[in-house]
């Protein structure tokens, strides 16, 4: 298990520090905690060195590790996101305790070598109460990576009402205040916090969704939940409800800044409005997006609206956080037609900080204070261009990552 309170020195060659590119960086942590970061300075003995350009830890803010054992295996006899759903819930079975902390040990390393730090696991395996829950916490706590387990609550199979059906009922706790009671039982530890998920508006009906959000509430712990992913969900929700799916959160008071929507693709403009309004955070997953077919969502009008900007691999087809936060862009460039929508500032933002604070950490800044999370690219022939934000966004990936740094514990690199 890996203790997430080291004490060191490290000097980086290049480094975003708040907001802008600096050189010789010293940064030094004690007990996990960045102390002090030091721009223009030389390298003084006993201090890791960084060449490359290094940068806060990466927050993966949307996971299903599971979702990972479907990697190439979903490519071919087309179908849509229906299809897909029915292979990814057979993906959902067979795991116990130890099978799935070794199967998620091997995800979150993965994430690891990806400069990730923090990921936020979005987890309905409910079939043995909280034993997979809790082998996704020791499988972190084995790798070094943070993480904030988002135990969904998941009730029903549509805004109908009509009941879950095969696997689907393992996801279930038959009531909400059963759930209460099971994610109860859940512990924080260091480097493990708890949040909450409402699986969707499909998944939960407005009683259970006002208890999820108030058990969140209470504990000031993060809150979570799929939104308008699919145009058959608000299709259902304006036939059951008479009305959208953001409007029946607004009307059930679930709507606020402290809320993590997943997606938000299929939302209308007065949608964009409530959301941007009450400063819901917006998780976008593009390359899962991609792959699902979901199309591109408004997210510049979310941003201009007053939603900040978050970030995950969702399925882990790819994982790969620089990706996301490139595709984001680029997909909206193809989308609408126009380039440099969001700045290279704001989508370090989404993929560090906003990502940290959706995930409730303190993190995502290089700066005294906060937890002592970064990474490291070392891409080859940059040495004439130089780095900067702009070439770690679009044009570096996973694999230029070659030094991690959680907690002020190496957890990649030398």
């Amino acid at each position: 298990m890996t203790r997430m309170k080291g004490s060191g020195l490290w000097h980086a060659e290049h480094a975003w520090v708040v907001g802008h590119t600096a050189t010789n960086v010293l940064i030094e942590v004690a007990d996990g905690i960045i102390k002090a970061v030091t721009e223009d300075v030389p390298a003084p003995d006993g201090a890791v060195r960084l060449p490359g350009f290094t940068f806060p830890g990466l927050a993966n803010v949307h996971s299903h590790a599971f979702q990972e054992s479907l990697r190439g295996r979903t490519e071919s006899g087309g179908g849509d996101f229906w299809e897909w759903r029915r292979m990814m819930f057979d993906a959902a079975q067979g795991w116990d305790r130890p099978s799935y902390t070794d199967y998620a040990r091997s995800v979150f390393r993965e994430m690891l070598h990806a400069g990730i730090t923090a990921v936020g696991e979005f987890h309905y395996l409910h079939r043995y109460g909280n034993e997979l829950g809790e082998a996704l916490i020791d499988a972190a706590r084995a790798e070094g990576i943070r993480i904030t387990l988002l135990d969904a609550c998941y009730l029903r199979g549509g805004l109908d009402g009509r009941p879950l059906e095969g696997v689907q009922r393992s996801f279930s706790d038959g009531d909400a205040e059963r759930w209460v009671a099971r994610v109860d039982e859940l512990r924080e530890g260091d480097g493990v916090r708890i949040g909450a998920a409402i699986h969707s508006v499909r998944a939960v009906d407005r009683p259970s969704m006002r208890v999820v959000a108030a058990w969140a509430r209470r504990r000031k712990a993060p809150l979570h939940m799929h939104l308008a992913e699919q145009p058959a969900e608000v299709d259902e929700c304006i036939a059951f409800e008479g009305c959208t799916p953001a409007e029946l959160l607004e009307s059930e008071e679930i709507l606020g800044p402290d809320l993590t929507a997943i997606h938000a693709i299929h939302v209308s403009e007065s949608d964009v409005e409530l959301l941007g309004s009450h400063h819901v955070r917006i998780c976008a997953s593009p390359t899962t997006e991609r792959d699902l077919g979901d199309r591109v969502g408004p997210l510049r009008g979310l941003v201009e609206a007053g939603s900040p900007l978050c970030l995950g691999s969702d399925s882990n087809s790819v994982i790969d956080i620089l990706e996301e936060a490139r595709a984001l862009e680029l997909d909206q460039r193809r989308a609408i037609g126009k380039r440099v929508i969001h700045s290279p500032e704001v989508l370090m933002d989404a993929a560090t900080v906003g990502g940290m604070r959706s995930l409730g950490w303190d993190a995502g800044e290089l700066k005294p204070g906060k937890l002592a999370d970064f990474a490291t690219v070392a891409p080859p022939r940059t040495e004439w261009r130089g780095l900067g934000l702009a070439y770690l966004i679009f044009c570096c990936s996973a694999r230029d990552v070659k030094h991690v740094v959680v907690g002020g514990r190496t957890v990649v690199g030398h």
